[in-house]
């Protein structure tokens, strides 16, 4: 089913979705400041109502699938995103990047995520387009991501190693200073011009947003083939993320069944790409090249249930353990043992690295 949207309304949603964009990076730039709690939540909030909003736009203009199609692929990116936070977390850390220039690196991580995610939808909408058993590859990669979702065995390491070895790279080719200069990339050291470490994390974090990108594009096209819905749910997804990162703190390390849920989600979205594969087969040695009827087609607000009920159990779940672990004495060291697990720090909070260093 094609979408059958105005081209003054795609074009308008963009221009104005960039211009919010545009504006939340130079209030960071003009006023870099550790958000409040309250300012945090305000932000997420207005972020979360400015989807619904859109969400209930779309309905009137181009009806209910389309609008459940952005709430459910919205809702899928906005998971996987909480799930970019953990790693965000680590490499805060491991770069001791001073907590007040934290929402500068996380808005440049926001637009290096929303230039990687743009191009792999352009290229997974032309794919799509001219071979439709790519749905077989994406429903097998996201069985096999949500395997690794549920059994990480070391899953944020090994974004870490990839991390590391673009550090590596850097060092050996540029000269890096060994303090940072506020939130500058370039400082002078001695006379001599060098990059601060700060190009380190941002290398670090984009690095990081390619490996997300591939995991969350070809999930999100099991909800909808619209290039439109796929970019606007990204956006909204994204959208506030920052924020979300200040507003969960330590919270990160108590959703310690978070990852169940967004693998379940995401094995859910990798069935159905094969349902629809099958539905829709033209490979001549599947079914001598012809549909397969019997195969289901899941609809979108079956796909919406199933995300909102996965993250809420796992949500819930996740909650209920901590309070359980707080009526323990070493409570702290609960909490430890599960950012051990997750290979993050037990806080986002580093009141002791102020300066960087």
């Amino acid at each position: 089913m094609d979408l059958e949207l105005p081209l003054w309304f795609e074009i308008g949603s963009l221009v104005i979705l960039t211009l919010i964009l545009v504006a939340d990076l130079l209030l960071i730039l003009k006023r870099p400041h550790i958000p409040s709690t309250r300012e945090s939540t305000l932000w997420v909030v207005f972020y979360v109502t400015l989807a619904l909003i859109f969400a209930g736009i779309m309905w009137i203009v181009a009806g209910p699938e389309y609008a459940g199609q952005f709430v459910a692929g919205w809702l899928t990116e906005y998971s996987l995103s909480i799930d970019n936070l953990f790693v965000f977390v680590l490499i805060m850390a491991q770069f001791a990047v001073p907590r007040r220039y934290q929402q500068e690196v996380l808005m440049v991580g926001i637009i290096i995520a929303l230039v990687l995610r743009g191009i792999f939808i352009l290229v997974g909408a032309a794919v799509i387009e001219q071979f439709s058993w790519v749905f077989y590859i994406f429903g097998a990669f996201l069985v096999w991501t949500a395997w690794r979702q549920a059994f990480p065995g070391g899953d944020h390491d090994s974004d870490v190693k990839q991390e590391n070895f673009v550090v590596r790279m850097l060092r050996r080719t540029i000269d890096i200073s060994d303090h940072y200069d506020g939130a500058k990339i370039r400082t002078v050291v001695d006379g001599k011009k060098m990059w601060t470490p700060m190009i380190i994390v941002f290398a670090a974090i984009g690095v990081t947003d390619l490996l997300f990108a591939i995991d969350s594009i070809p999930a999100i096209f099991g909800i909808t083939q619209s290039a439109f819905i796929v970019f606007t749910a990204n956006i909204f997804a994204l959208m506030g993320l920052r924020q979300l990162y200040f507003l969960l703190g330590d919270l990160l390390d108590r959703l310690r069944y978070l990852h169940y849920g967004i693998a379940f989600i995401l094995a859910f979205i990798g069935l159905k790409l094969v349902f629809h594969a099958m539905h829709v087969n033209e490979l001549p040695f599947i079914n001598n090249g012809e549909p397969i009827e019997w195969a289901p087609e899941i609809s979108t607000w079956m796909s919406l249930g199933v995300i909102v009920v996965s993250m809420l159990v796992a949500t819930v779940a996740s909650l209920v353990a901590s309070a359980r672990e707080k009526k323990v004495p070493n409570a702290d060291a609960a909490a430890a043992v599960v950012a051990d697990e997750k290979g993050t720090p037990p806080t986002v909070d580093h009141p002791h690295s102020e300066d960087g260093r």
